[in-house]
């Protein structure tokens, strides 16, 4: 039995020197490709995203968060479909742990016809799976913003159920309307308090017209009671503090004009009221009286 004599593949020198290059190339060639592709992703080393500024801020956050509200404010309800998005959809959008899911009548008709109460209730206290309110406190939602998501589930379930009525006013805001009010009052009277002050402290420095001065014949009475009016008596009259019937103010003298002059002048001779005899000062009972006389004629 002959055999075929073997020949070997490189029977010249340009084919050994071909593969003698190839051998180095090829693999240096496969190489490049292999760090090329690599290099095309992005690499960043262990606890690189630690230092981005989201990262950061995320641990040097406090631990507590303030929640400013206003007591104040009108409280602002979350809607029914709101309340069920951020607290039944958990289990009523697919039914787990038993719940009738959302929008399935067979799950909720038997619930429905236990009435809207009863489930408000339910979902108030807790039932098998479900924990009182869906395992929220009264702080996040009250119980009309709860009965809000029992009628919008049911609804979309087959019944026809309304809104519970809404709660009125909470007391924290009647509370705080209240001492608004009181403070604004307070303002008030100490606003009053020291305007009647400061009429007070002029009416006892103003100059004092004395009675020999006003025994002294005047030319015009109406200078004369301009000029007492000027000196003392619209220290009270020209503003209308305590009490006072404003000059020029028809108003406020109606009522004041309705008795005779004689009892006007009597009051301003003696006093009344907050008003001390001839407005604090000496002045004679003419010079009181053309004061009157000044002030009543502007008001008519």
């Amino acid at each position: 039995m002959s055999e075929a004599p073997h020949g070997a593949p490189i029977k010249t020198p340009g084919q050994l020197i071909a593969a003698i290059v190839a051998s180095f190339a090829i693999p240096v060639v496969i190489i490049i490709l292999l760090v090329n592709y690599v290099n095309e992703s992005t690499r960043t080393g262990a606890g690189t995203d630690g230092l981005s500024d989201a990262a950061v801020a995320q641990r040097i956050a406090p631990i507590a968060q303030l929640n400013l509200r206003d007591v104040n404010a009108p409280h602002v309800y979350k809607t029914g479909e709101q309340v069920y998005q951020a607290v039944c959809s958990a289990c009523h959008a697919t039914g787990n742990a038993g719940a009738p899911k959302f929008g399935n009548a067979g799950d909720w008709a038997p619930r429905i016809s236990q009435g809207f109460d009863t489930l408000w209730h339910t979902a108030l206290t807790g039932k098998g799976a479900m924990p009182a309110r869906g395992g929220t406190s009264p702080d996040d939602y009250s119980d009309y913003e709860i009965g809000r998501a029992v009628a919008y589930m049911a609804d979309h379930g087959g019944a026809q159920f309304a809104d519970p009525p809404a709660p009125a006013a909470s007391a924290p805001a009647a509370q705080g309307a209240s001492a608004a009010a009181e403070a604004s009052e307070a303002a008030a009277t100490s606003a009053a308090s020291a305007q009647a002050a400061a009429a007070i402290a002029a009416l006892s420095n103003a100059p004092q017209a004395n009675a020999a001065a006003g025994a002294a014949p005047s030319a015009d009475a109406a200078q004369a009671g301009k000029a007492l009016y000027q000196q003392v008596c619209q220290a009270c009259h020209a503003t209308g503090v305590l009490n006072a019937p404003k000059f020029g103010d028809k108003d406020a003298w109606a009522p004041r004009l309705k008795d005779p002059m004689d009892v006007i002048y009597n009051y301003a001779l003696h006093g009344k009221g907050n008003m001390p005899p001839k407005g604090g000062s000496t002045a004679s009972d003419a010079d009181v009286k053309a004061a009157v006389d000044y002030m009543v004629s502007a008001a008519k």
